[in-house]
């Protein structure tokens, strides 16, 4: 092969001589290529030297028959890849005008989880462009990557696909900015003091305010009869509220799919006119109730207005059908919000004397605020089963006699490496039989010593689980999801065990806790039309949550191939196993709670969206590093003279006496 010259403006002709040394008809069909795919001669001569051990050295003399096979054979690499790179980008690229079908059946279409340290926010558009090719050699099983204590014989400490990349995982102590204060909500009250000694007496009084019983139904046993009266029944529920609402007669209203000259008013559901690919403005249909309009659906054209639609969203739209072909809005009525919640001024008295409130003066006192930790699963990165960060976080609860500490699932992941191909090491601990040792044996050691640790330190706290569909230690799969089994896990008694999703009463403050990711899937299916009141994604996604009423108003859930991948043999992650039958028990029946805590794979967050004080923790650990928690401090409700004398409800208004930080561990 010749030496390469320097660089220096020659002719294709010249470089082709020094390269090839062809004959003159060859050489023309060599520049040929070379002008129709922009290929130097020396990219091409390569791509001859693969073709030539492909094809065998007999069968490829340099003459212009072969050659003009091996452009023919170029040309169709060039096609397949060119098909193969349009095919991503039309999945990224899902916007408004256009229906992509089955686009990156991969999952993570956006390419954006990656790399741990990238966040959606931080992502640039064309994050789509740089995946991986479809013709790239396979990476290595990703079961038999990680093990923290195995020898390198033993074939579970083979390099992982982010390690092969230069971006190695970094071990929990090596964090960089442990205790780092990302984010802060309301940053003008003073972040709690913790008291010298632990309170004598539970500070935090406990109420479900979901019937928990419920939750216990056998899953996987759906009716198609039953799903579909729930559907129906949520879009005639809506209709009676929006009637309410805005003072409409029976006869404002009318049935979307027919057609007719007069402007109408219908509630119905969103949906696609496809099972696969994104919603977006082409594809939108309105699904109306067999009540109103018996289960039909007519494609929805809504360019005049502005507005952001999901599928599963119940809306109610005023418009008109005038060809029977579809039906078109000129204006999207506002749902009513659910009140407030409220307590009675005594009851408000007797929990601020539980927090030890005794004068005027005593309202504005750090000490006696609530200290409430938030934190969300994964609680361990994928190489390890060391569970570094929970107990990191128990320590920190233990630091601050923390009042209540909520942890949110997956506590025992399946989408975990080690956990999901079950090959790993059982904790040195003599309770444990390792002939006879079960998960339960395992999550009794890494997850319950650390929380019955903690409960010995401080007995006066109080820990919430919330479960996750991920975990493995729940028999209930499907969502919504009953409680995890507490004595069988051996956690100690200040644990209480509750469902997926929940409210609870902490004292007098409402709050409303889900571990379904329903904002990210909202972020993946949402389609604005127009320009939208709220441009922050962070405060929109949660605003279509507390309109709704309900945890998890998409429906269908996001294929679980579209969501970002898990560091398991397949990738897929676990995504949202809903049970149709039983969506009502996700609804908001009574109030508007007064917090909302939504776990979310989209950045920590913590904002105030319709007086709802809402908060994303982030997880506690991310695949590859350390992530982050939720201190919330909760000062005492202070109450006016007007509003003891009269003894009335009055609102907790929590958005403005608690103090969120969201802190790195």
């Amino acid at each position: 092969m010749p030496s390469k010259k320097s660089e220096s403006k020659r002719s294709i002709g010249d470089e082709l001589d020094e390269w090839f040394v062809p004959h003159p008809e060859v050489k023309i069909e060599l520049e040929s290529i070379c002008r129709l795919h922009s290929l130097p001669p020396e990219e091409l001569f390569y791509k001859w030297e693969s073709y030539h051990m492909k094809m065998g050295q007999e069968r490829t003399s340099l003459d212009v028959p072969t050659v003009r096979e091996f452009k023919k054979e170029l040309q169709e690499t060039v096609e397949r890849e060119a098909r193969t790179k349009s095919h991503i980008r039309s999945a990224d690229r899902r916007g408004a005008y256009a229906t992509p079908r089955n686009a990156a059946k991969g999952g993570d279409v956006f390419g954006m989880y990656e790399l741990d340290g990238i966040t959606p926010l931080q992502q640039s558009s064309s994050a789509g462009n740089k995946r991986k090719s479809n013709f790239e050699t396979p990476s290595i099983p990703k079961s038999s990557k990680y093990h923290a204590t195995s020898s390198p014989s033993d074939g579970r400490s083979l390099p992982t696909r982010m390690e092969q990349a230069g971006n190695q995982s970094v071990s929990f102590a090596e964090r960089q900015n442990p205790g780092q204060i990302i984010e802060t909500l309301n940053g003008h009250l003073d972040v709690h003091e913790p008291p010298i000694a632990p309170h004598p007496e539970p500070r935090v009084k406990l109420t479900a305010n979901t019937d928990l019983k419920k939750f216990r139904y056998r899953p996987m046993a759906m009716h198609l009869s039953e799903a579909s009266e729930v559907l129906d029944d949520r879009i005639d529920e809506f209709q009676s509220l929006i009637q309410t609402h805005h003072g409409l007669d029976d006869s404002a209203f009318g049935n979307a799919a027919a057609q007719g000259t007069n402007e109408i008013v219908a509630v119905g559901r969103i949906a696609s006119d496809s099972l696969e690919g994104k919603l977006n403005a082409a594809s939108m249909v309105f699904e109306t109730s067999r009540r109103t309009g018996a289960g039909l659906r007519v494609p929805l054209k809504a360019e005049s207005i502005s507005y952001q639609f999901f599928p599963g969203q119940i809306v109610a739209v005023r418009g008109i059908n005038a060809s029977g072909e579809y039906f078109s809005v000129s204006e999207v009525l506002d749902i009513p919000l659910l009140a407030p919640a409220a307590s009675h001024s005594s009851t408000l008295e007797a929990f601020n004397e539980r927090l030890g409130v005794m004068e005027e003066g005593d309202y504005g006192v750090s000490s006696k605020a609530l200290n409430i930790i938030v934190a969300s699963g994964p609680y361990t990165a994928d190489d390890n089963l060391a569970f570094e960060p929970l107990h990191a976080l128990c320590q920190k609860a233990e630091g601050t006699y923390a009042d209540m500490l909520i942890l949110i699932g997956p506590l025992f992941d399946t989408e975990h490496p080690l956990l999901a191909s079950g090959d790993f090491d059982l904790p040195d601990d003599s309770s444990i039989e390792p002939d006879r040792a079960t998960l339960a044996d395992a999550f009794r050691v890494l997850i319950a010593k650390p929380l019955q640790t903690l409960a010995q330190a401080v007995p006066s706290i109080t820990i919430v689980c919330i479960p996750s569909t991920r975990d493995l230690m729940n028999k209930h799969v499907s969502w919504p999801q009953d409680n995890l089994p507490g004595k069988k896990l051996g956690l100690p008694k200040q644990a209480k065990m509750v469902s997926n999703p929940v409210t609870v009463s902490i004292n007098e403050t409402v709050v409303a806790i889900s571990a379904q990711d329903i904002l990210y899937e909202l972020r993946r299916e949402e389609v604005v039309i127009g320009k939208p009141k709220e441009s922050n994604m962070l405060a929109r996604l949660p605003r279509h949550v507390i309109q709704q009423r309900h945890f998890f108003p998409l429906y269908p859930p996001v294929d679980r191939a579209m969501l970002p991948k898990t560091g398991t043999e397949e990738g897929i992650a676990t995504g949202t196993p809903i049970d149709t039958s039983y969506l009502k028990l996700g609804e908001w029946l009574e109030a508007r709670p007064d917090m909302l805590i939504q776990p979310s794979a989209l950045p920590q967050f913590a904002k105030v969206v319709e007086n709802v004080l809402v908060v994303n923790p982030g997880p506690l650990s991310k695949r590859k590093g350390a992530g982050t928690y939720a201190q919330l401090t909760v000062y005492p409700r202070k109450l006016s003279v007007d509003e003891r004398s009269k003894g009335a409800l009055v609102g907790h208004k929590l958005f403005e006496r608690a103090r969120v930080d969201v802190v790195r561990i």
